[in-house]
C-alpha cells in the first residue's frame, strides 16, 4: 500500500530528525553499518588482486582464464566503489544530509513522474 504525499513527507522529516539526533541507532535501523561495508570495500579489494592474477596468469594457460580474471577484476571494482562510498554515506553522521537529499530529490523526481503520466493520459 502506497503511502500518500502527505505521509510520506512526515516519515522522511521523521526519518531525517533521527538521523540527526542519533546517526548510530539511524544506521542501525537502516541495516548498514560503517565497519561492515569497508570489509565489503577490503574483500573487494582482495577480489581485484585475484582476478589480476587471474588475467595476467591466464596469458600463459588460456586465454579465456585471462577474460574471466578481467571480468573479476570488473566486478570487484564496482562492488569496492559501491562499498567505500557507502561507509563514506553512512560515518560520522554525514549520511544524514545525504540520505534526507536523496529523498526529497527521489520525491520531486517522482511527483514529476505522476504528473506526466497525468498530462500524457488526458
Amino acid at each position: 500500500m502506497a503511502l500518500s504525499e502527505q505521509e510520506q513527507r512526515l516519515l522522511d522529516q521523521m526519518e531525517a530528525a533521527l538521523a540527526a539526533e542519533d546517526p548510530k541507532l539511524a544506521s542501525t535501523l537502516r541495516g548498514t553499518t560503517h565497519r561492515w561495508q569497508r570489509r565489503r570495500a577490503v574483500l573487494a579489494g582482495f577480489g581485484f588482486l585475484v582476478g589480476l592474477a587471474g588475467l595476467i596468469g591466464g596469458m600463459q594457460v588460456h586465454p579465456a582464464v585471462s577474460v574471466i580474471g578481467f571480468v573479476v577484476m570488473l566486478a570487484a571494482s564496482v562492488l569496492g566503489v559501491a562499498a567505500w562510498q557507502q561507509s563514506g554515506a553512512s560515518g560520522d553522521g554525514q549520511g544524514a544530509g545525504r540520505a534526507g537529499g536523496h529523498s526529497e530529490f527521489m520525491g520531486r523526481m517522482e511527483e514529476r513522474w505522476r504528473r506526466n503520466q497525468d498530462d500524457s493520459s488526458l
